[in-house]
């Protein structure tokens, strides 16, 4: 018995697979969306609802609140305790999600060190007054793997690196994902549909989320603290109709505004994952889906 994963783009029905897998299976689900840690983030997330979840438990949904920051090494520790668990439960963990950090964080042999919060001002004073490729410079000189890794332009990436090496004194570069088996010989199957399809189908799932009560849920979630939220008030839809409560455009814009903000993000993932070889490639359209994904598990 081994885990599978189920990842690819938003949209593309991974939830919806991960929930048939699962019955046909013996398993259980392991969320692997960032945004749908947080409770109370249902609409925006197309997060499965109670009904959808009731054949099949869900794991690691709703265990933050949106004022909480959602952090990739707790999330490594718990979704980690809940696959060995249910390994020795005999039941088949079926890690389901596109937040592609979080998906590597369980499968791969990744680290997260701390932070210091004295070295990182310093670093981040010294970036503001001598720019990035300075920066790059310096990293280049104590980790090249690191620094052939990150663009020179990109400052944030740059004084994280250097943080780590002058924390821990290992090269940041040993921190870095390792392309490698996935951890418990995991099967990945990424789902992807046509660029323009899934395009169209975006647009649908916006608009359908605003007729579905979207901005009555930001409301909600915005007398919870949402706007405190470091990670939460930044989601996808939630930061659009933050805007419009406040203002700086009306609710028509907010949909366009989320429409445009997600077709990024999906191509971003879309990268994301299409640099793992491991992952198993199918189209989220295709006949006997179920089946195929069967079979490779």
């Amino acid at each position: 018995m081994r885990p599978l994963a189920i990842v690819g783009p938003t949209g593309t029905g991974k939830s919806a697979l991960g929930i048939a897998l699962a019955e046909e299976l013996g398993g259980e689900v392991v969320n692997a969306d960032a945004m749908q840690l947080y409770r109370g983030m249902d609409i925006g997330t197309a997060k499965v609802t109670a009904a959808e979840r009731r054949s099949v438990p869900h794991h690691l949904l709703d265990v933050l609140d949106v004022t909480q920051t959602a952090s990739v090494a707790a999330y490594q520790r718990d979704a980690r305790a809940v696959v060995e668990r249910l390994l020795a439960a005999g039941r088949v963990p079926i890690l389901v999600g596109g937040s592609g950090l979080y998906v590597r964080a369980v499968l791969d042999d990744l680290e997260f060190p701390g932070t210091d919060a004295g070295i990182r001002a310093r670093l981040e004073a010294e970036l503001a007054d001598v720019g990035a490729a300075t920066l790059h410079s310096r990293l280049v000189t104590l980790d090249p793997p690191a620094a052939a890794a990150i663009l020179p332009s990109n400052g944030r990436r740059v004084v994280r690196a250097l943080e780590v090496i002058e924390l821990t004194g290992r090269p940041f570069s040993a921190t870095m994902p390792r392309e490698g088996p996935a951890r418990w010989d995991t099967v990945q199957i990424g789902l992807d549909l046509d660029v323009e399809a899934l395009d169209e189908r975006i647009e649908r799932r916006v608009h359908r989320m605003f007729d579905d009560g979207l901005v009555e849920e930001v409301r909600r979630l915005d007398g919870q603290g949402l706007r405190e939220g470091r990670t939460a008030a930044r989601a996808l839809g939630y930061q659009q109709v933050l805007d419009a409560i406040d203002g700086r455009h009306d609710l028509a814009e907010a949909a366009t505004a989320t429409v445009r903000a997600t077709r990024r993000f999906v191509r971003r993932q879309r990268s994301w994952f299409r640099r793992d070889k491991r992952v198993h490639w199918l189209d989220a359209a295709g006949d006997g889906l179920l089946g195929t994904v069967r079979d490779l598990a």
